[in-house]
């Protein structure tokens, strides 16, 4: 079992602008925050051609609940939430997961 934060961006008023801020700025503040174990995170395409609900999609993943909470409360996450402002104009929906594998 693993503890996820999902991190849902809305369609930015500029595209290439936000995937220019995400990757050199974004990320690597992202990548700081402690107990990270995996980061992923790719832009989203609908499966009928339809417009999709959002733009991007990024998981931050954690070994443990406690892992998330400090990960959470950290200075580093504080910094990567402040951060959104300035590239994320299409707005930003957060949630957290306990994931669980189905086999």
């Amino acid at each position: 079992m693993t503890y996820r934060i999902a991190v849902c961006y809305g369609k930015p008023e500029n595209p290439a602008q936000f995937d220019e801020h995400y990757t050199a700025v974004h990320i690597p503040l992202a990548r700081a925050v402690p107990g990270l174990t995996e980061f992923t995170w790719g832009k989203v395409a609908s499966v009928d051609n339809g417009e999709p609900p959002c733009y991007a999609v990024a998981s931050l993943y954690f070994a443990d609940e406690q892992a998330l909470k400090t990960g959470m409360s950290s200075p580093e996450m504080v910094a990567a939430a402040r951060d959104l402002r300035n590239f994320a104009t299409g707005g930003v929906t957060m949630f957290t997961q306990e994931e669980q594998s189905v086999r």
